[in-house]
């Protein structure tokens, strides 16, 4: 009688649930588990669904917070292809040779732990396979038949629920709407190595941003640091927009010779400049019914934003050494790690194209504001460097974890992203020469030590090492938290920088190895004066000149 009743303490609040539409999806599937859990105590549970080739997951209960990051990869992982192909809930015996994706990320005791008792079953939506639940146990013996039957029961419960959010979710949107997301999602699977990924309030208003923008043809413009991830954000506003079944043409204005600029985006006529042997189509013909994304448009010299500024107006286009003007139908979003208000100051950037561009201006947050979602982009690195190196697990220590939330990240997520590559490289080595031995379960664990986040800075020369020791003499004794600490030294290095270079924000910026912008916002943050001097770069011909 007493099993009964805790059966049904269980199920009636997720029946309750299903009445219910304006759940929040996270919660709908955490109270999933927390339910599976008392039904089955155990140390993990997991529900992933199925994404292509890979599992995602969705919500955990005992694994570490960097798993909500990762994509298990269904080929990489043997144990879960064999729970989706499975008709009913199976649990794999002790002694199964095939490796288990959870090993190492169980949560609440110490060491490289490996999972002795598993077991699962596929979700299926009508006749389609929708993902997984998989419940894991450090005891060798925890499950038996009993515990299959009672998960074989439970699923018909969780596939109800997955079944219901999808179309609670698929009323709030158009159908129209709903086949453009698959496509988003298909494409996204094929072309870029990473996704958006976050659950942080920065994260969550950012993403509200670009979902409110995407169907719109309004023109964006995605501004923040260096490493931060504009283009990720460019994928998605295309992804989510109506044309989404068209291209999505990228180019780096950066990247391209002053001379070629106008003839890369414009395209040319056959004779329009040496070397132009034949007609060529520019990257607004290739984006034509698209998107066209202009990375780093601060970049574009003035006599091509002018050009640029025509063709956003009335959509004509002109080739170079053409006289005929033709029309094309593309939507615009455009990038920059500059503040181009100060840019249009400086008479560097066009105000009226400034303007033009900045119809919706999306702030993308650097991941010191995010630091909630460093485990889950932990995550996402650690297993995509775990199928790269051919690793059986890769994991963070506890205390790796913690560096990386507290450090400051000037780089964003894409110094994370090499970071995370270079620890797992180290902490490989280490077993590899034998310092530490091969872990017999073949788990990898990045350590505070493999990180070496400091690491770049102990091959400098002599004279900045000074530099550097003498600095912490400035950092004040009553600074006990690391933020004032890392503050006050910030603070000097760019006081005694810009002494040693005169006032020159751009020699200073290069000798401190940062990005122009980030520094005049770092400075003025901290409360350092910085007055701007002309440059040779000010005085070239073509520069505006000021009476």
């Amino acid at each position: 009688m007493t099993q009964i009743s805790n059966v049904l303490d269980a199920l009636v609040p997720l029946i309750a649930d299903l009445a219910q539409d304006d759940l929040p999806a996270e919660l709908r599937y955490q109270r999933l588990l927390d339910a599976l859990r008392r039904l089955l105590p155990c140390d993990a549970i997991a529900l992933l669904r199925l994404d292509g080739g890979a599992l995602v997951p969705l919500a955990v209960l005992g694994l570490s917070a960097d798993t909500l990051g990762r994509r298990f990869a269904i080929d990489a992982h043997p144990r879960l292809r064999t729970l989706l192909e499975s008709p009913r809930a199976m649990r794999f015996p002790v002694d199964c040779a095939l490796p288990d994706p959870y090993d190492g990320l169980v949560e609440g005791r110490d060491g490289d732990l490996e999972v002795h008792d598993c077991m699962g079953c596929a979700l299926r939506v009508g006749q389609d396979v929708w993902g997984l639940l998989t419940l894991d146990a450090l005891d060798r013996d925890r499950f038996s038949r009993s515990d299959l039957r009672i998960l074989d029961t439970f699923a018909g419960l969780a596939t109800a629920t997955v079944a219901a959010m999808t179309r609670f979710q698929q009323l709030s949107r158009s159908v129209e709407d709903a086949r453009r997301k698959a496509e988003a999602y298909r494409l996204a699977a094929r072309e870029p190595r990473h996704q958006l990924v976050g659950r942080s309030p920065a994260y969550r208003q950012m993403i509200s941003e670009i979902d409110l923008v995407a169907p719109s043809d309004l023109t964006v413009l995605i501004t923040g640091e260096t490493g931060v991830g504009k283009e990720l954000v460019a994928r998605r506003l295309h992804a989510e927009s109506a044309r989404a079944d068209n291209l999505l043409v990228t180019i780096n204005c950066a990247a391209l010779p002053e001379n070629l600029v106008e003839s890369e985006l414009f395209g040319h006529v056959r004779g329009a400049f040496s070397g132009a042997v034949s007609d060529r189509p520019g990257r607004f013909d290739a984006a034509d019914g698209g998107t066209l994304f202009l990375d780093e448009i601060g970049e574009l010299p003035l006599r091509v934003q002018a050009k640029l500024l025509r063709v956003l107006q009335d959509g004509q286009l002109q080739r170079v050494g053409s006289d005929r003007e033709h029309r094309v139908n593309v939507r615009l979003i455009a990038a920059t790690n500059r503040s181009l208000a100060d840019e249009v100051r400086a008479g560097r950037f066009r105000a009226d194209l400034y303007h033009r561009l900045s119809i919706f201006p999306l702030q993308v947050p650097p991941l010191r504001e995010r630091r909630q979602d460093i485990p889950l982009l932990a995550g996402a690195f650690l297993e995509e460097n775990r199928r790269r190196m051919g690793i059986r697990a890769l994991r963070l220590a506890p205390a790796a974890q913690d560096v990386l939330v507290n450090y400051a990240w000037p780089g964003n997520a894409r110094e994370l992203e090499h970071l995370i590559a270079r620890a797992a490289l180290r902490a490989e080595g280490r077993h590899a020469d034998g310092k530490t031995g091969a872990p017999r379960s073949g788990i990898v664990t990045l350590t505070p030590d493999d990180l070496d986040i400091a690491g770049p800075e102990t091959a400098m020369s002599p004279a900045r090492e000074e530099g550097l020791s003498a600095g912490m003499e400035h950092v004040p004794p009553g600074a006990a938290d690391l933020r004032s600490q890392v503050d006050a030294f910030q603070k000097h290095l760019i006081e005694r920088s810009l002494r040693e270079h005169d006032g020159n924000l751009a020699a200073t910026a290069r000798a401190l190895g940062l990005d122009r912008a980030n520094l005049t916002r770092l400075a003025a943050r901290l409360g350092v004066p910085v007055a701007k001097k002309r440059t040779a770069a000010d005085t070239r011909p073509d520069a505006p000149q000021k009476h």
